[in-house]
Order: structure tokens, then sequence, then C-alpha cells
């Protein structure tokens, strides 16, 4: 068999200190650390780009991607971990952020080239890592390199606003970063916190005026999702969560799937993105809704195995 491409995914690693119904829990979290993990669960060749720390927490952070089938590529590094204080009401999560001076921060345009190996076939990022700071620069210059060189960017703003201290500046970051990108996926709520005070259809036309992406996907939590390729509009409803717990890493799961999904087709290209057809693209989304449904139904950021996914699909047809 062909080996699988490889998908270098980088951006924070933190340990979300959640407090749900007076209790208090420390899990493994961040974005684009859900999505190497559960890009990893489903098998995929995966590169996690980004430092991890050498502490205690870290530790939790490193062993929960080796165990889920994650190369750490970004290595570990002798700084803190970030830690998120979450607090889960009614199933939705909020968040306050301890980043300052942390190892998933310790990124520069070098060590970055020097983990992502020579043959990588997509680069994904997004959420915190992109807020401010110089790690935020590199990390824009290094998807602008990818873009030119032809390597598949897939770009999850997954919008924070709250913890943004110069919003215009992180807004016009994401949308020049949208003009370097393949694959956009972003939530109603992301879309809101990009254009606010702007209707829903005006602020969801303009990304997709402002955006090279071929594939774009909105999520809209138990409204579905919405993508488009090309000429092709797809919208699907989202599927039902028998006892929902909460919402962490949903997304995340959905984004990891998406890209899974078009590894396994071979369209993990620029070219082949685009000559997607509406067989293919439902089965995507339909795919990336159902995991993002099993990971709500668990505590924290828990993503579906392959096999589990797997099973879950056929049952659904």
């Amino acid at each position: 068999m062909p080996a699988s491409p490889v998908i270098c995914v980088g951006g924070e690693n933190l340990i979300d200190h959640v407090t749900r119904d007076g209790k208090v829990s420390a899990l493994a979290g961040g974005s684009p650390f859900n999505v190497a993990m559960a890009l990893g669960r489903q098998t995929a060749d995966v590169r996690y780009l980004t430092p991890i720390s050498t502490d205690s927490w870290g530790d939790i952070l490193a062993e929960t991607l080796v165990t889920s089938g994650v190369t750490l590529s970004g290595g570990r590094v002798d700084a803190p971990t970030t830690i998120a204080r979450v607090t889960v009401t009614d199933g939705i999560p909020s968040y306050v952020f301890e980043r300052d001076g942390t190892a998933e921060r310790a990124v520069t345009a070098q060590s970055l080239a020097a983990a992502m190996p020579s043959d990588t076939a997509a680069l994904h990022t997004g959420s915190l890592a992109l807020t401010d700071g110089e790690d935020a620069d590199v990390w824009e210059s290094t998807c602008n390199g990818a873009y030119d060189a032809g390597i598949l960017v897939s770009l999850d703003p997954n919008v924070r606003l709250s913890v943004i201290t110069d919003i215009e500046t992180y807004r016009a970051r994401i949308f020049r970063m949208m003009q370097a990108t393949h694959v956009l996926k972003l939530s109603d709520e992301d879309l809101e916190g990009l254009c606010p005070d702007m209707p829903q259809i005006e602020a969801l036309d303009l990304v997709r005026k402002k955006t090279s992406a071929a594939l774009v996907v909105m999520t809209k939590g138990p409204d579905g999702a919405s993508a488009w390729c090309g000429d092709l509009e797809i919208n699907i409803p989202a599927p039902p969560v028998p006892g929902l717990i909460d919402t962490v890493g949903a997304g995340d799961t959905f984004m990891a799937t998406l890209l899974s999904g078009l590894s396994r087709i071979d369209a993990l290209s620029p070219d082949a993105l685009i000559a997607l057809n509406a067989a293919k693209l439902e089965t995507l989304i339909r795919r990336a809704g159902l995991a993002a449904a099993i990971n709500c139904s668990r505590a924290g950021c828990n993503p579906p195995t392959l096999q589990e996914l797997d099973t879950a699909m056929s049952a659904a047809i």
C-alpha cells in the first residue's frame, strides 16, 4: 500500500483546567493539539510541529498525542505549559488563557521548517496561535511559504475574541491568511467574530470573496454544517448526539475528520480539492459531523478512533 500523506499540524497545546457543575478536572487540550490527536486516532500520518513543555503537564500532553499515534516533530522545551481556565455552563465552555512565556509559543521560522518533513502534503493551523505576538507572525509566514510551495494549507481560526487585546489587528491577520489557504473551516460563531454587525449571509459572502480556499466549510452546531467547493453547495443536518456531555473539541474533531477524509480519497492536494464532486463532498461533511457528535457524547475532547467512526457511519446509512 502507498504511504499515507504527511499532515503537519501546528498551534497551541495546553491543559484545560475545567470547572463543570462545581467539579474540577484537568484535561489535555488546545485546538490544533486536538486536531492532531483526532487525526492520529484516524490513523493519519500526522506530525505535531509545536513544542511541548518538559513539565509534568507537558508529560500528559506528550503522552496523549503519542498514544493517539502522533509524531512529536516539535520536540520538548524547558518552558511552562499553557493553562486554560474553562468553565462549562449548560454544556458550553468559556475560557481564560495563561500563555505568557509558555512552551507552545516557543516557535521560530527555522524551528518549524526543521520540524516539517520534505514530503509534507498538508499544513493545518489556527486558534490561539494566530492571536498576537511573534509566534503569530511565524505561523502566518510559515503558512504563506507552504501555500507558495504547493502544500495544501488548512485554516480554522477558532475565534476567541474574549482573549484578544487588539481585535482589529487580529481580524486583519485572519483575512490575510484566508488569502493563502486551500481549506477554510469556521463556525457560525467564528464568522460573527470576524464580521461583527453583519448579517450572516453577507458575512459569509464576504469571507468567500476574500479567501483563496477551494473548500469552505461552516459548522453551525445543532443546525449542522454547510460546505462550498467551486459551484457546489452542500447543507448537512447535525446528527443526533445521544447523551450530550459538552461541546469541547467538537469543531476540532470535525476539522480533523475533514482532513482525514480528504486524505483517504486522495484529495489532500490543491488540484484534487478542486475536482471534488457533490457525492464525495457530502460524504466528507457527514462523516465529519458524525465524528463531532461522537465527541460531544464524551467529556472534553475525546475523538473517535477510525474503527469507531467507520462503525458509526455504517450504522447511520
